[in-house]
């Protein structure tokens, strides 16, 4: 790995967010998902989170690639996932227009927060809404009644982008050493991750010149194994 994508890695991730993340409830179009979570890396989302019980290839991320930067956690169905999220802590909302939706500006994104974009076509279930803590809405006056749901998660996410930025939130890692580690391996060292994961070999460590810090048996194993 080069200095400088040494140097680019570790800025990227000085600024994730552990504590900002998305939920997609059966958004199902690949260009959509590949777009949502493309603006998630821009904005510093570490892992986005995901309900596909009725698309199995979306479930098993043939739509998201290689996804080195942004995790994906996949959750069986609504409810199971907006529990995961409230254990960590985490305010849950959902984009949903109802009596009791606010404006999504109104919202404190500094707080650890969670944003459920529902269905293209349907938008989010009725389980969803119920479980979430706040529905929020992006104002609109035209004739359309919704944006495109990448487009709607891209404009509270940068709505969050810019209150945590003004908060000071960006710039300090939050994510642990040894998860650290293993991304600066894998995207640094694409084809010896994969090598890794086939033989099931340890993540060696990355030093602080980005160079592979492994034991000469480390070496031999990759070799001969």
């Amino acid at each position: 790995m080069s200095p400088e994508r040494y140097a680019r890695i570790q800025q990227v991730l000085s600024q994730r967010q552990h504590d900002l993340t998305l939920l997609m409830e059966e958004v199902h179009k690949p260009h959509n998902v590949s777009a949502i979570i493309r603006t998630a890396d821009a904005v510093g989302i570490h892992q986005v989170h995901a309900v596909w019980a009725e698309n199995p290839a979306l479930r098993k991320g043939t739509a998201l690639g290689s996804q080195i930067w942004v995790k994906n956690k996949h959750h069986s169905n609504t409810a199971v996932a907006v529990a995961y999220l409230k254990n960590q802590g985490m305010q849950v909302l959902v984009t949903h227009l109802d009596d009791s939706s606010i404006d999504f500006r109104e919202v404190d994104y500094t707080k650890p927060t969670a944003i459920i974009m529902g269905q293209e076509k349907s938008g989010a279930t009725a389980e969803a809404v119920a479980l979430a803590d706040q529905s929020i809405v992006v104002p609109m006056v035209g004739m359309v009644q919704s944006l495109n749901v990448s487009v709607a998660a891209a404009t509270v996410l940068y709505e969050a982008q810019r209150q945590r930025s003004e908060a000071g939130m960006y710039g300090e890692s939050q994510i642990p050493d040894d998860e650290k580690n293993a991304i600066l391996f894998e995207g640094g060292f694409p084809v010896l991750y994969q090598e890794c994961q086939r033989r099931s070999l340890p993540i060696p460590r990355i030093d602080n010149n980005g160079c592979i810090d492994a034991p000469a048996s480390w070496w031999q194993a990759l070799q001969y194994s």
